[in-house]
């Protein structure tokens, strides 16, 4: 009577072990359901809802069984979440809707796709797309630039290249949002967005951030040799290209605009270190001066107090050259 009190009783344990495993294999998938199919009508989460019952159903007939079938549920959702693949042909938003794109000749780099917005308000822009020709034996200077608008902990980052011709371009890893979409941190862990790169005049994606949205934006300066300049240049480029060819996810934590760079930059020096500050952004500045990648000729606070340029951009005259302005003093 002990022995079958106790195996009856480890059976019980091992089915409410397995309902305890499958509530957060409940709560992923109420939340794939909810960013994948939640548009199309309350009855796409019969899904999470049939599962859990299930689930439940199982638990109470014996260890066995409820592990089997939350192995099935496991491997079902598994194969349809493999379905679910990015995308280039979506109804996106208009300065969204083009990724930048290269044909290298040489030193020579054509860029297709090159943003070049007029900005309205902070949603409504003239759209207006160039190509740029650049020469990568002019490539001066590189600039990391860094924008916030709520929590100095989260910034969305750039990088400008700046060349002897008075030319900018700057690189911006996007989430890819369709016209009637608004980004989500959580959606961006359920294959909600695509990514895009886009590639911009400053007049178009620093002065949208300085005029149009009124966010804090700063500008350090990289010190990098004439070949990781080069090299980090081609970099982007190629991520460009690799994105037209063929669309990836947005991810909120792995692929996101700062890891996007912090991955490029492995690229021109592969012992880069990962750090706390690539993923909260607001402070990856501090980790490229701890790196020498920023300058160490001022206390980094006084960096920091100068990098500031949105006042300044704010009170340019019309006419002035945007991009040298607000550079003046850093």
């Amino acid at each position: 009577m002990g022995a079958w009190l106790k195996s009856n009783s480890a059976k019980r344990r091992w089915a409410w072990g397995s309902l305890f495993v499958s509530v957060p294999f409940l709560a992923w998938t109420f939340l794939a359901v909810h960013f994948q199919l939640g548009a199309l009508g309350w009855w796409v989460y019969a899904l999470p809802v049939l599962i859990a019952g299930m689930v439940l159903w199982a638990s109470t007939m014996g260890a066995k069984r409820a592990w089997a079938v939350l192995g099935i549920m496991v491997v079902m959702v598994a194969v349809g979440w493999a379905q679910v693949h990015p995308l280039q042909n979506r109804d996106w938003a208009p300065e969204l809707s083009r990724g930048v794109q290269a044909n290298i000749d040489g030193s020579v780099v054509q860029l297709k796709n090159v943003r070049d917005f007029r900005w309205r308000t902070r949603d409504d822009g003239k759209a207006r797309w160039i190509t740029k020709t650049v020469d990568l034996d002019k490539l001066e200077h590189v600039d990391f630039i860094r924008t916030t608008w709520a929590s100095e902990a989260i910034a969305h980052t750039m990088i400008s290249f700046g060349f002897s011709d008075g030319q900018y371009v700057v690189f911006s890893a996007e989430i890819r949002r369709e016209k009637h979409e608004k980004f989500s941190e959580l959606g961006g862990f359920f294959k909600k967005f695509e990514l895009v790169l886009i590639g911009a005049t400053e007049e178009d994606i620093v002065k949208l951030r300085t005029h149009a949205r009124n966010e804090d934006v700063s500008i350090y300066r990289l010190t990098m040799t004439p070949e990781q300049r080069r090299s980090l240049f081609l970099s982007y480029v190629g991520l460009g290209n690799d994105l037209a060819a063929q669309p990836r996810w947005y991810q909120t934590i792995t692929t996101n605009c700062t890891t996007v760079i912090w991955k490029l930059a492995r690229a021109v020096a592969p012992g880069l270190p990962m750090d706390w500050r690539i993923l909260l952004s607001g402070y990856t500045q501090d980790y490229l001066y701890d790196l020498g990648v920023i300058a160490h000729d001022r206390p980094l606070d006084e960096i920091k107090a100068k990098a500031h340029v949105t006042e300044k951009a704010r009170a340019l005259p019309d006419g002035a050259d945007y991009s040298v302005a607000i550079r003046q003093g850093l």
